[in-house]
């Protein structure tokens, strides 16, 4: 079993409505292969995916949401607001250590790391190829303005 890292969000956060992708890549420094993005995707469609492919392969899923930016000055602050946040995650992660035990997780559980290392226990069904293409349409509408 893999393991599935994402944003945890209040429910009424705005994010949840952009799109999101997904990015599988390796579990472990040992293996060595670039990673593959998808996407974009609704939010939910992109847990179920990840959820499902990650519970029978060792693969680190990261589902998160992509910025539609249009202008250069506005990717460059989100470019500076991240290597902000990484800097103070560093000093953070100097101070505390979670003191998560990997080994001692339950097989069957998926692991939000992100949201501060809750075990998560349920897994959805993944999404039908006409579901992912009715939610592709949705994020084309959010996209283009077209409401």
């Amino acid at each position: 079993m893999g393991a599935l890292v994402t944003l945890e969000l209040p429910a009424d956060s705005p994010v949840l409505s952009m799109p999101w992708i997904i990015t599988f890549g390796p579990m472990s420094d040992e293996e060595e292969w670039e990673p593959v993005v998808c996407g974009p995707y609704e939010r939910e469609h992109a847990l179920a995916l990840a959820e499902e492919i990650v519970a029978d392969e060792e693969l680190m899923a990261v589902v998160e949401p992509l910025q539609p930016l249009v202008e250069v000055e506005r990717i460059r602050e989100e470019i500076g607001i991240a290597r902000a946040l990484a800097e103070q995650e560093a000093d953070a992660d100097q101070d505390t250590d979670l003191g998560i035990d990997v080994e001692d997780l339950d097989e069957e559980a998926d692991v939000d790391l992100a949201g501060g290392g809750e075990i998560v226990e349920e897994r959805t069904t993944p999404p039908t190829p006409d579901e992912i293409r009715a939610g592709f349409a949705r994020i084309a509408t959010r996209l283009t303005g077209a409401h």
